[in-house]
């Protein structure tokens, strides 16, 4: 039973990646493209993990980055190479959503689980393009699994295995940047003190350490992330209008002192004319971070409003633009919505039906995205890394509801 199990997870995630992946084979290097993709370029042909060679930055997450290294490395740029390795991973997280599923559940609410978070139709089809989020589920997925055993065994060397995982997440997206102290808390609130959660914590800020060294050593300052723009562009006075004409963030237009130019303004640059001119990225986050802050004092009730707009944004069941936004026609106007509306309600009964120590913790995670995007801003792409823990809650009412109904059956 259990092989029928994977395998039927296996052709659920493959099979539609890989029929998306050959309609957009002329789309997956040029459409909804992360930056990520330009560092890994410029590090396999300069060796510069930046925008422009000779020029180090910090001015994304690493992770994603990482990840395309080897694949660009090995196999070239190549809409097969990338789209095919992340069928792998997105096929990689389906088996970790089951094997949640099958310890919090059991082995056939794991598959219905795995099932149900891989075929989100969002992420069939963002899973295929050059966007980071597909890592930041197999991330998460891993780093929910090493929880609930670390907190099952009350092992401290698990518990490790999940600072390790933490530190990656915050790698991949720094919105995560607290998420080792909600899975901490988790292992105390269940087990009580121990050196467990320390020991999460401690791999955890080691995991993140060699790269905010290496931004001090090649940038300049400690720091995850030089792109202190991103928080000012989710964080001014031009924000709420944008967003609720269905624009993005990108569409916020720089203040007129801003300090010119910004490292992807200097790519741009670099393209158009072979000349590199350096940016003080360290100079440029202290702005954007400052007028950032500066608004949220100077403005709390528009801050208020932009903090209800994300939440909204969020937990909207239909899709919500994004720099890379994914999908479109009957996916994106119809079945994304029926899809999302269907697991939420289900999710909502399976919170009353599932053992209380995981629905603690898949309500810390959710809880925690959900200010992340009050704080910076709500999207889909945002949500959507811990969507399987939405999944997993809903398989517990399917469970529920096939139980009772096998045991009515004469």
């Amino acid at each position: 039973m259990k092989r029928i199990h994977l395998w039927l997870i296996a052709v659920a995630a493959i099979a539609p990646r890989l029929a998306v992946l050959l309609h957009e084979r002329g789309r997956i290097l040029t459409a909804f493209t992360d930056k990520s993709d330009d560092f890994a370029q410029t590090f396999v042909h300069h060796g510069t993990f930046g925008f422009i060679p000779g020029e180090p930055s910090a001015y994304t997450q690493p992770l994603y980055g990482f990840f395309l290294i080897p694949i660009y490395w090995i196999f070239g740029r190549s809409w097969w190479a990338v789209g095919g390795a992340q069928i792998v991973v997105a096929t990689a997280t389906a088996f970790l959503v089951y094997a949640i599923g099958a310890r919090v559940l059991s082995r056939r609410a794991g598959a219905i689980a795995a099932i149900l978070a891989t075929l989100n139709p969002y992420l069939v089809w963002h899973d295929v393009h050059l966007n980071r989020e597909v890592l930041d589920q197999l991330v998460a997925a891993a780093l929910i699994l090493c929880t609930l055993v670390a907190a099952d065994r009350r092992s401290v060397k698990w518990a490790g295995v999940a600072g390790v995982l933490g530190g990656l997440a915050v790698l991949g997206n720094v919105r995560l940047v607290f998420i080792p102290l909600v899975v901490a808390a988790y292992l105390v609130v269940r087990n009580g003190w121990s050196w467990a959660p320390v020991a999460l914590v401690a791999l955890a800020a080691l995991t993140v350490t060699p790269w905010v060294v290496r931004n001090k050593v090649e940038v300049g300052c400690f720091a995850l992330t030089t792109d202190g723009r991103a928080l000012w562009k989710a964080n001014n006075a031009q924000t709420y209008d944008l967003l609720a004409h269905g624009k993005w963030i990108d569409d916020v237009k720089d203040p007129p002192d801003h300090p010119f130019p910004n490292p992807e303004e200097a790519r741009d640059l670099y393209r158009q004319t072979g000349k590199r001119q350096h940016v003080n990225e360290c100079a440029n986050q202290s702005y954007y971070q400052h007028k950032a802050w500066k608004f949220v004092n100077d403005h709390p009730g528009e801050k208020a409003r932009l903090a209800g707009q994300a939440v909204r944004m969020e937990w909207d069941p239909r899709t919500t633009a994004s720099a890379t936004d994914s999908g479109h026609g009957a996916i994106r106007s119809l079945a994304q919505p029926l899809y999302t509306s269907v697991l939420y309600a289900l999710a909502l009964i399976g919170i009353f039906l599932t053992a209380r120590w995981f629905v603690g913790l898949a309500l810390a995670v959710l809880a925690y995205q959900t200010l992340a995007a009050v704080v910076f801003v709500g999207a889909t792409r945002y949500r959507i890394a811990t969507d399987f823990l939405i999944a997993l809650l809903a398989a517990g009412a399917i469970e529920w509801a096939l139980t009772r109904w096998r045991h009515r059956l004469p």
